[in-house]
């Protein structure tokens, strides 16, 4: 039997954590401010999950995904204007079980299991460790600065962590990064940021080509204009 365990919840838009992962937030809704509040008093520890639709603003369990991540909150800040900025974590995928979720409640609080990678093998390793490159070719493609999540991959050498890394930076739709959250199996997660990768990277070589045709075609129209000007 695995451990469940009965957190309080903070819906994200717009955003999927992933674990070992360390993200800023700003929080402006006054059940997920409670919320905040509330694990600052105990371990800090928090379940969050990502909304179906961001546009909603009072979510319920319906509202949310299958799937978020336990985190721990590293820092919390309250600015002027009522909204907090808050530092986390991502330490666990958990699979919620779960919903409190009643109009009553001060916050929003679920059950929780620990959702553990699957088929985990040291071969994975070199297959990540290939990913990284592949990863970093596609930034230079996309002409991106390597930021610190991209810096930090190259000192990661465990299957589990590239993978989560590479999930969190890689520039696909909300529900695509959150299909990534919900694969346990390590090798089907891995091979599914290979086919983001390879996509992503065949979308910007044909963008590349069409510019440089429409560079060398205008090059070419100018060349000849000045020389019927010439004329």
């Amino acid at each position: 039997m695995k451990t469940t365990y009965i957190k309080p919840l903070l819906p994200l838009r717009d955003i999927v954590i992933f674990p070992s992962m360390v993200v800023p937030l700003f929080v402006g809704r006054e059940k997920s401010i409670t919320a905040l509040q509330e694990v600052m008093k105990s371990d800090k520890s928090i379940v969050l999950v990502t909304q179906k639709n961001s546009e909603i603003d009072d979510p319920e369990g319906k509202d949310l995904y299958g799937y978020g991540c336990l985190s721990k909150v590293l820092q919390l800040l309250k600015l002027p204007d009522g909204t907090v900025k808050v530092l986390v974590e991502g330490e666990k995928r958990v699979k919620i079980l779960k919903h409190n979720d009643k109009k009553e409640e001060k916050f929003l609080k679920c059950e929780v299991e620990t959702a553990d990678d699957l088929n985990v093998s040291k071969e994975l390793d070199a297959f990540a460790l290939g990913l990284v490159k592949k990863y970093e070719k596609l930034l230079v493609l996309n002409k991106k600065e390597f930021n610190d999540g991209a810096n930090n991959l190259k000192n990661l050498k465990n299957a589990s962590q590239i993978a989560n890394n590479i999930s969190s930076n890689l520039s696909i739709q909300i529900n695509e990064k959150q299909e990534l959250l919900e694969i346990l199996d390590l090798k089907k997660r891995l091979e599914k940021i290979f086919s983001f990768i390879e996509k992503e990277t065949s979308v910007l070589s044909v963008e590349k080509k069409i510019r440089g045709r429409v560079k060398n075609q205008m090059e070419k129209t100018q060349r000849e204009y000045y020389l019927n000007e010439q004329l």
